[in-house]
């Protein structure tokens, strides 16, 4: 029986991430998951924090062609209601960036992966399902659907929302849906969109353009479940006519790409992020509708958790579970009530849920200290408080000469 000290189980973009990092923290890796199924037609930003943790791991050179720089992100009030907000810009230029992130599509991405993960001689990749798993005082133990059976000191649950290591490790979740389905396609289009991703805020729901290399984009255009349905019904014309006006043609013509796909709306949070032996990464410990680019980036946090609180350690101990879930908690918790908050504000029809909205993009749009501290915390989490600090640190030293 092969013995691990960490063994990742869930092979998609977190948990292959979470393997790269923990094999180059210097410990022996172990990725459990099988072959991946069908290609994922959908893309990811990845924000600035969390393209540090790409760089470290040496992937962005050859992630670098793949991608496309958020230079400027901007939110339209698309909701025809009586209070309708002005438009927010949100420039990188302002918090000293090139740009807040790289939009970067997720099949090359998990291929990429792939590809370095067999060039790490402590990371061992392993094609099989995990069937069953038994947590001792000293180890667990992970029983696989071929037969075989291998044990590790630590398991890493990135296995998705369905995931065995968090049943097996007895934590409860908390499940909650959405009236909502989220269409996700690319597409060409005549303007060019000069780095510039435009999110309309709809009364189903986000309608999301992010960049993609040349004048192309990607689309997640989140609608009730029968419209969604009878958008991925369109003709290839008629879906690109839908778009394009939907977006008020900001980049012209549209040209919808490939075959669109759809997928409904749910959110899960985890009652604990980490238990005795088990920690929980990505969709295995939250998951919440598509806004902000809030999903990858911060399951990219937990993964620099994990690596943090292992950095200290020599050997890893039986209560390591426990210390993760409480660093992660405050995180994780702020996110999801957060993405939660928003998308609900767009399907109220309450008049002062609506005012509140509009009056906090209006305070948005009109106010540069806030509007940065947004920014800030929206990139690094926690810094906020930080930021207007040292903002009104300057201020009052500059009063005083």
């Amino acid at each position: 029986m092969d013995h691990f000290e960490i063994a990742v189980v869930g092979a998609g973009l977190a948990g292959s991430l979470a393997a790269l990092a923990l094999a180059d923290s210097g410990r022996s890796v172990a990725l459990i998951a099988p072959v991946s199924g069908r290609p994922d037609g959908r893309t990811t930003a990845l924000m600035d924090r969390s393209l540090d943790l790409v760089r470290q791991l040496g992937l962005w050179d050859a992630i670098e062609p793949l991608a496309a720089p958020l230079s400027t992100m901007r939110i339209v009030d698309g909701t025809n209601r009586l209070l309708r907000a002005p438009m927010v810009t949100f420039h990188a230029a302002e918090v000293g960036l090139d740009a807040f992130g790289y939009n970067i599509p997720n099949a090359p991405f998990l291929s990429l992966l792939e590809k370095v993960a067999e060039t790490r001689p402590s990371l061992t990749r392993v094609v099989a399902s995990l069937a069953q798993i038994e947590f001792g005082t000293k180890r667990a133990i992970l029983t696989l659907d071929d037969g075989r059976a291998v044990t590790a000191d630590l398991v890493v649950g990135a296995d998705g929302r369905k995931s065995r290591v968090r049943e097996g490790s007895g934590i409860n979740v908390r499940n909650w849906s959405y009236p909502q389905s989220a269409v996700v396609l690319n597409f060409a289009h005549e303007v060019p969109h000069q780095n510039i991703s435009t999110e309309f805020h709809t009364p189903d729901g986000p309608f999301t353009q992010v960049p993609l290399p040349g004048p192309r984009s990607s689309l997640v255009w989140v609608q009730k479940p029968d419209a969604a349905a009878a958008a991925l019904a369109l003709s290839p014309e008629e879906l690109s006519l839908a778009v394009e006006q939907r977006m008020q043609s900001i980049l012209g013509k549209v040209t919808v790409e490939g075959t669109a796909q759809s997928f409904p709306l749910s959110g899960m949070a985890a009652k604990a992020f980490g238990k005795d032996r088990a920690i929980l990464i990505g969709e295995a410990a939250h998951a919440f509708p598509p806004i902000g680019a809030q999903g990858l980036n911060l399951s990219l946090r937990d993964i620099m958790a994990a690596t943090s609180l292992l950095s200290d350690l020599p050997t890893i101990p039986d209560d390591f579970g426990a210390r993760y879930d409480r660093k992660r908690r405050a995180d994780v918790l702020t996110r999801t009530v957060s993405v939660d908050l928003l998308n609900r504000s767009l399907l109220s029809d309450f008049l002062p849920v609506q005012m509140l909205r509009a009056v906090g993009l209006q305070a948005l749009a009109s106010v540069p200290l806030l509007r940065n501290l947004m920014m800030h915390e929206g990139l690094n989490p926690g810094s906020a408080l930080q930021t207007l600090r040292s903002t009104l640190s300057e201020k009052i030293g500059w009063q005083r000469a």
